[in-house]
């Protein structure tokens, strides 16, 4: 008993500095001789408008917050749209909680406050409210698509995943069969995510440190859980890259990363475990397309950047994990554009912001300066 409750006020710390609150920062102009080289922004870009999206997460309406992206990596701010549902007003403790299809065609948002998903259709100009839908339990955080097959991790009660079918229109259809429950009650979900072929399923649990996997159906019915302890504390955010390669943050103190393979019967192996961040609560992940980097974002106010092998293998590229510094108070979510070009990455607090980086040759980053205006309790960030 003395080593659970141990445990659980290791975690719950751990999970307190990933949601900070208070804090700004300025950073660096940008070096514009490195801008060029660049700036031809098309290749390699997965289609959609170029732009950002965040939600508001307010308990009195929510609403997504979009900025437009120039060639260059630069955010302007391009209205807010709502989403018909509530948030909560305070962290959501999640990845994924406002992602886009891989067409780019398809914004999804959770409403947390109000149990429901919303779904636009992406304009060049503007979204359009396609569709709201209840998550199939209560307090959605994070959701995923594949394909048509869309499914969403809820954390309320006794948390659950539920999956729907993703219609011409944007309506989502329940598909009977497919919740599922976590391994327990009061697991502190995190994120769900597909297998890059849409075979797999995979929670993060961060009270129980078990990373959850489902198989899906050719009907999108996922079937049933089995389970793995992760490498590290407190697993987060995590990322799928190429071959495989699966990348986790864990936010148990002094914080770390891992890397797996996923096999092709659903066996998770050990790659590179706990590769200690140095930086406090890294909590969210992201891999360039290319499979050489990977990011977590920081609740102690920095970025923490990774090589990663042929392998799979990951190591640090700076001694001290601190890639980028965004402040004091703390990050929140990070995205990369779809060319793999940028890091957007939300700092939260007194005046929350995205702050923009360029990527480069070597993984390190240039920043080109934050976009505020964003009202506190923001979270969640997609990018194309």
């Amino acid at each position: 008993m003395t080593r659970q409750l141990t445990f659980i006020a290791f975690a719950a710390a751990a999970l307190a500095a990933c949601e900070p609150d208070r804090g700004i920062s300025n950073p660096s102009a940008l070096d514009a001789s490195l801008q060029a080289a660049q700036d031809d922004d098309f290749e390699n870009d997965r289609g959609g408008p170029r732009a950002v999206y965040t939600l508001t997460n307010q308990a009195a309406g929510n609403a997504v917050a979009v900025f437009t992206r120039a060639a260059d990596g630069t955010l302007t701010p391009a209205g807010s749209f709502a989403t018909g549902g509530t948030g909560t007003g305070d962290g959501l403790g999640s990845q994924g909680a406002v992602i886009l299809s891989d067409d780019g065609r398809w914004l999804f948002v959770v409403n947390a406050g109000s149990n429901d998903v919303s779904v636009f259709s992406v304009g060049t100009a503007a979204l359009t409210l396609a569709s709201r839908t209840p998550s199939g339990g209560l307090q959605p955080i994070s959701v995923t698509i594949s394909g048509s097959v869309v499914y969403v991790l809820n954390a309320g009660g006794d948390g659950n995943i539920s999956g729907f079918h993703l219609g011409g229109d944007g309506a989502l259809t329940p598909i009977a069969g497919s919740t599922r429950s976590l391994s327990g009650t009061n697991v502190g979900p995190a994120q769900v995510s597909f297998s890059p072929d849409g075979r797999r399923l995979i929670v993060s649990e961060k009270s129980t440190n078990l990373l959850d996997v489902y198989a899906v159906d050719a009907n999108g019915v996922a079937g049933p859980r089995t389970s793995l302890t992760s490498a590290g504390g407190t697993p987060f955010g995590f990322a799928f890259g190429p071959r495989s390669l699966l990348f986790v943050s864990e936010a148990a103190d002094p914080g770390s990363a891992s890397s797996y393979v996923l096999g092709r019967d659903g066996d998770l192996g050990v790659v590179s475990g706990a590769v200690l961040t140095h930086q406090g609560a890294p909590c969210w992940v992201v891999i360039t397309d290319d499979g050489r980097f990977g990011y977590t974002g920081n609740g102690n106010g920095s970025v923490t950047g990774f090589g990663i092998g042929p392998d799979g293998g990951i190591s640090l590229l700076d001694a001290d994990g601190a890639t980028a510094v965004v402040g004091g108070v703390g990050v929140n979510d990070i995205a990369l554009s779809g060319n793999s070009r940028y890091l957007y990455v939300l700092q939260v607090g007194d005046g929350p912001a995205i702050h923009a980086f360029r990527i480069q040759q070597d993984g390190n980053l240039e920043s080109l300066g934050p976009v505020a205006g964003l009202p506190a309790g923001t979270r969640g960030l997609a990018a194309r």
